[in-house]
């Protein structure tokens, strides 16, 4: 292991001076850039892999903001533990080890050894006129977050996912997004699980009228998560902000965990260096979001899904990066002429 940090001079030569035209890798060029960069190591390694898929039910659920009722969320999570959903495929196929955690669903699966029992509470409240969560529940939620990575990390694990699940988490995150970039509601607000136009449109009414309610809370993360969020939202920030920290890979999802990351970067800036964005989603606030963290995807796919399934979905992506700095030749090993200067 590299003792000194490593220097951005460093890193660039070794991957410029691989068997091709500089740039030709392009994307992959920069992933393998910033894996080195965190890990600090001309020889960097992917680790026991992981992704965890926090789920919580939503009170503004109730609001007739989603195409879905609420009793979908512990549903879904039935399904989860029962492998069948998208993530428990892809996991799989990539070998990626799977946690799936009960953040706060409204919902009692009593003991299940594929269950991760960190509930809050029976789900948020509806936000339109009280917070969605106690100050002490938001601090409760990113403090179990962060200790659920830490234990992660002590089965050696460098690189993780997050995911979600949360009938509902798209009114919250379009909403947090709103408040903590500046920028009106309906920006920020998609259809989510498939809303028609009247859905949507009562579903920005709905929004925009609680935001404007909860107007003197400010713009303090914090504030705003508690005010707006759910367990799963919360927890999902203080998990990647304890992974960062750590020195780990943290591989953002979609939306609702884009807007998870952009509530830890407020607390926490650091965490940049350690971001991994797996793709751009279908939904309408995720570009904008994006745009404004001059964050680069490493897919567009359309998807809308959540679950984690982009970082699993990209993954293979980082296996690449890494792959091609430890074993491409380079123009000296190979004996390769490298391009004529003029």
């Amino acid at each position: 292991m590299h003792t000194t940090t490593l220097t951005s001079r460093e890193i660039q030569a070794k991957i410029d001076l691989k068997t091709k035209p500089l740039g030709a890798l392009g994307a992959l060029e920069k992933l393998a850039f910033q894996i080195t960069s965190v890990q600090n190591t001309l020889s960097p390694q992917l680790e026991n892999p992981y992704i965890i898929v926090f789920a919580a039910s939503h009170g503004i659920a109730s609001e007739g903001v989603s195409a879905y009722p609420s009793e979908v969320t512990p549903q879904m999570v039935l399904n989860f533990i029962g492998g069948g959903a998208a993530i428990n495929v892809f996991t799989r196929q990539h070998g990626i080890k799977l946690l799936l955690v009960d953040a706060g669903v409204d919902y009692d699966f009593g003991k299940n050894e594929k269950l991760i029992d960190a509930k809050v509470n029976f789900g948020t409240k509806s936000f339109t006129r009280q917070p969605a969560m106690t100050e002490a529940e938001c601090t409760q939620c990113l403090e179990k977050g962060a200790d659920l990575v830490r234990q992660v990390r002590a089965t050696g694990c460098n690189v993780i996912g997050f995911g979600e699940m949360g009938i509902g988490n798209t009114s919250s995150a379009s909403v947090i997004m709103s408040r903590l970039l500046n920028v009106p509601v309906s920006e920020c607000v998609g259809k989510g699980t498939g809303l028609d136009d009247t859905q949507l449109a009562r579903k920005i009414a709905v929004l925009s009228d609680a935001s404007a309610y909860h107007q003197h809370i400010g713009n303090a993360p914090e504030s705003v998560l508690a005010t707006f969020g759910g367990f799963e939202i919360a927890m999902m920030c203080g998990a990647m902000r304890e992974a960062a920290r750590l020195g780990m890979l943290v591989l953002v999802d979609g939306f609702i965990a884009s807007v998870s990351y952009l509530s830890a970067l407020k607390m926490d800036p650091s965490i940049q260096r350690n971001a991994v964005f797996c793709h751009q989603s279908d939904e309408k606030g995720h570009r904008l979001l994006l745009q404004s963290l001059e964050a680069e995807p490493l897919l567009k796919l359309d998807m809308r899904l959540g679950e984690g399934t982009g970082c699993a979905l990209a993954y293979p992506l980082l296996q690449s990066a890494v792959a091609f700095l430890n074993e491409m030749a380079s123009f000296e090993s190979a004996g390769v002429s490298q391009k004529t200067e003029n």
